[in-house]
């Protein structure tokens, strides 16, 4: 069972991971860099816990502990306890949930380990928000995609506004990064996938009419918000595909239109 502490010094150095959680350059470089995430809430704490990564510390609001007491438990990692006021200090923001845990990180598989198995591919391009990054992963792990590949400049899944929205989903689905763009693309090709650019473009034929979930092997490709696919990367892809729209609205959220591709994509697919 994990030890309980109670601290009461904001500068206390045993915080350190929990420090200036709402600077985001900051804690982009930092938390890679050394090697932690941080977990927000009871739920997506647990789906970490669940999907074997590794506690560091946990910190707590004193009313929480009785609800986190399975965890605390099971845990080898102190756990901190401290007044809301003093949490907010070190964090920078009022933690509404009561509830952080610093995790470890574990490696990245490479995208040709996880090519291998995988049927429904995810392919992300300069998706660098927080939160559509998070959406993206908790529809691709409710509509059964099997893994996601990013651009070298996609933003942190494991960054906890990505973590938070997703509910834990990036802890479902494994992802790895494509370390050259667009060459890379030519090893997804090669594992036998077709590669699908979802575009609002015109000259690009609607899901329904491309039928990919009766392909064998699809990578579905998104954009970031806005600028959507570059020209490199729709140049790369095999077909252009769209969500036909109604009422003139030329486009959806990166987010949403993921989650109604996903169910284009998936929809029919034989079972394992």
């Amino acid at each position: 069972m994990a030890e309980l502490i109670t601290l009461d010094d904001p500068d206390d150095p045993r915080l350190y991971d929990y420090t200036g959680l709402t600077d985001v350059e900051l804690r982009r470089k930092r938390e890679p860099a050394e090697g932690l995430f941080i977990a927000e809430g009871e739920k997506v704490i647990r789906r970490a816990g669940e999907a074997g990564y590794a506690m560091r510390s946990m910190l707590l609001s004193a009313k929480w502990v009785d609800s986190m007491r399975d965890v605390i438990d099971r845990a080898t990692a102190p756990v901190y306890v401290v007044d809301p006021a003093l949490a907010e200090q070190v964090t920078g923001y009022h933690v509404h949930r009561g509830a952080l845990a610093s995790m470890r990180r574990e490696p990245l598989p490479t995208a040709a380990d996880l090519l291998r198995t995988a049927r429904r591919v995810v392919i992300m391009e300069s998706v660098n928000d927080h939160t559509n990054i998070g959406a993206v992963f908790r529809s691709a792990a409710a509509l059964g995609m099997d893994a996601v590949l990013l651009s070298p400049d996609c933003a942190d899944p494991l960054y906890r506004r990505s973590v938070k929205v997703s509910m834990g989903a990036v802890f479902s689905v494994p992802y790895a990064r494509v370390d050259t763009w667009p060459k890379g693309l030519d090893a997804v090709r090669e594992a036998g996938f077709t590669l699908l650019a979802l575009t609002p473009d015109d000259k690009a034929r609607s899901l329904d009419e491309v039928a990919p979930h009766r392909m064998d092997r699809v990578a579905l490709m998104l954009g970031a918000e806005g600028n959507g696919l570059s020209t490199r990367a729709l140049a790369a892809a095999d077909e252009w595909v769209r969500i036909p729209m109604s009422h003139g609205v030329d486009s959806l959220n990166v987010g949403a239109a993921a989650a109604v591709a996903f169910y284009a994509v998936a929809t029919g697919r034989p079972q394992e």
